[in-house]
């Protein structure tokens, strides 16, 4: 492991659940009891990866793909069942204090934060949990109260603030002790558009400021946009693809959208598969080879008010990945 660069190394990491099962009924639940089976759940099955510092990566896939799990095992929470990963250069599940004062878990629907009393005082137990000096808190804590505009909020209690704002305050306290290596889990579920994107200006000036490394979940592609150039995806448990955004999109999508606004009443199914039309812009959906010669007769051939071309959203490029693994069991 280059410990001048990479910071975080996964090699065959593996979390495996014995579950117990048995059919339903009073006399199955009797068997049970004196001979219980068994299945064996591969949350995480072998994924293999490294990031080195100050990059920004998304960690993707569906519900159930084992995110979560390996966001726990690379902050020391569970132990794997086999790969002990390096974390910083330590074994995560050591949780060695070194190691804890260098890393951050938030997830988007835990809270750490006392719910009857102001986040002033949460942050205060944060800075003594730590052992921070006074004056190195007093600045990052004002510094990042600043960066999120949340100067009033953090005198009311929290169970007086709205969700997003709870968020604000969750994501403060998990980052003033200026952590190395953040492991964000969902962080603007729930919130809306505005909120979702403050969020994401500040975890990218985070990243700016302290070079900070991040692997982020999220289900919305706004926020993997905004912040990754590098993805990681998952599905169940295996690991599906390791690269450049640009180059999941290049690999996955082969087409593009074409987003026009012509004259009503025009008939534009003959240039490509309509995949929607709402206030009089019709979107097609046209293989990316013909995208340049399907434009240029639209041009010609229709009364065109405006027309945009893009590359398939990100989301439509995940959902065809993961689908293409229910059917085919491996990537193309």
């Amino acid at each position: 492991m280059d410990s001048q660069k990479t910071v975080i190394s996964v090699n065959a990491l593996a979390k495996y659940y014995k579950v117990p099962t048995r059919d339903a009924g009073l006399k199955a639940a009797a068997k049970s009891l004196f001979n219980r089976s068994y299945n064996t759940v591969k949350a995480v099955d072998g994924i293999s990866f490294n990031i080195e510092a100050g990059e920004v990566v998304g960690f993707l896939g569906p519900n159930g793909a084992g995110k979560t799990t390996t966001l726990k095992m690379l902050s020391g929470l569970l132990h794997p069942s086999a790969g002990q990963p390096q974390v910083l250069g330590y074994s995560p599940s050591r949780r060695q204090a070194d190691f804890l004062s260098q890393i951050t878990l938030v997830m988007g629907n835990r809270s750490q934060m006392s719910w009857d009393l102001p986040a002033l005082d949460s942050f205060e137990l944060q800075r003594a949990i730590y052992g921070l000096q006074r004056a190195e808190f007093e600045k990052t804590r004002d510094e990042f109260i600043e960066l999120l505009e949340i100067g009033e909020l953090v005198k009311k209690p929290i169970r007086n603030l709205s969700l997003g704002e709870r968020m604000k305050m969750e994501i403060v306290g998990a980052l003033l002790h200026r952590p190395k290596i953040l492991f964000l889990d969902e962080p603007t579920i729930g919130l809306d558009v505005t909120m979702q994107r403050r969020i994401r200006e500040f975890i990218a000036e985070y990243n700016r400021r302290y070079g900070a490394t991040v692997l982020l979940t999220s289900h919305y592609m706004a926020d993997v946009e905004a912040l990754c150039k590098r993805v990681i995806v998952i599905h169940n448990g295996r690991l599906l693809f390791d690269g450049g955004l640009s180059q999941l999109l290049q690999r996955f999508s082969a087409f593009k959208t074409i987003s026009v606004t012509a004259q009503e009443g025009s008939d534009l199914g003959q240039y490509g598969d309509v995949v929607g039309n709402q206030d009089g812009r019709i979107t097609l959906r046209v293989p990316k080879a013909d995208a340049s010669q399907v434009t240029a007769r639209l041009l010609a051939e229709q009364r065109v008010d405006d027309l945009t071309v893009a590359d398939t959203p990100i989301d439509d490029v995940i959902e065809k990945i993961f689908s293409q693994k229910s059917a085919e069991g491996d990537l193309p």
